[in-house]
């Protein structure tokens, strides 16, 4: 606009609206909005061994991801696997760090490259973290392809399934799967391990832990959990000879659960 030319009047009473709507909130102390920057999450997925390569693959076709990979084992019995015409029950868990801002992107190729669409193939989903190494995560955001936007964040009130971990004595995870089954459960993802010295926790928890560990995943339901984890409770919990000790982890976006819900979430 050349200097001495009156702007239009509509133009003119929106910018005093501006003005005068900052000034308040200055005074209330409210701030103007600003983009979210964007985090890093942890995405897990849970698929047949021969299909971890893949896995990776399609996280970094969808955006960029620090992963590691270890073995595991599916619950299902065998005679449900020959109805399913599914031969395998060794399975590689993926743990990799990605942008929350790729999250949706990712979702939509892992859905697409490993099929997790069909029975079988495997599950993935993804967990907020409350803290992560500055490196990594100045270095995966900075290649992130997508922005982070407010809408994104999801809550308490918007998440739909949440992931119950139980660590009990080896031997007894095929009992803490049939108690998680009584509740609701559909199956759950065994993985083998070995716990550290944990004498000083034992002294304040008043039972002493074993030290060898299998460690059971179940997906759920958030309206499922609570019902599960009391079965769990009540079957392998620190009471009984299989020790346990169960918890649970908030999960956001999810792939290879339920159609229904994963078509809904890409719609937003």
């Amino acid at each position: 606009m050349a200097r001495g030319e009156k702007r239009p009047r509509g133009e003119n009473v929106r910018g005093a609206l501006r003005a005068a709507g900052e000034a308040l909130g200055s005074r209330l102390g409210v701030r103007p909005a600003q983009r979210r920057a964007d985090r890093v999450k942890l995405l897990v997925g849970i698929v047949n061994e021969k299909d971890a390569a893949r896995f990776k693959e399609a996280v970094d076709e969808g955006s960029v991801a620090w992963s590691v990979a270890f073995a595991a084992t599916g619950t299902a019995h065998s005679q449900v696997l020959d109805y399913l015409g599914i031969g395998e029950t060794e399975k590689r868990v993926v743990l990799s760090l990605v942008p929350e801002s790729d999250e949706g992107a990712i979702m939509c190729k892992l859905r697409a490259k490993i099929a997790l669409y069909l029975v079988g193939r495997g599950i993935a989903f993804t967990v907020p973290l409350t803290g992560v190494s500055e490196i990594v995560a100045n270095g995966i955001v900075s290649a992130a392809s997508g922005k982070a936007e407010g809408g994104d964040i999801m809550t308490n009130e918007t998440r739909q399934y949440d992931l119950i971990v139980a660590a009990v004595a080896a031997g007894y995870a095929e009992e803490a799967m049939e108690a998680a089954r009584s509740a609701g459960a559909a199956g759950g993802t065994i993985i083998h391990a070995h716990a550290l010295e944990n004498a000083k926790a034992e002294q304040f928890i008043g039972v002493s832990l074993m030290q060898e560990q299998d460690v059971l995943l179940v997906l759920t339901k958030r309206e499922g959990k609570l019902p599960i984890m009391q079965a769990m409770f009540e079957r392998v919990g620190l009471k009984t000879q299989a020790g346990g000790v169960i918890f649970s982890l908030p999960v956001d976006r999810t792939a290879g659960i339920y159609a229904a819900d994963e078509a809904e979430e890409e719609g937003k």
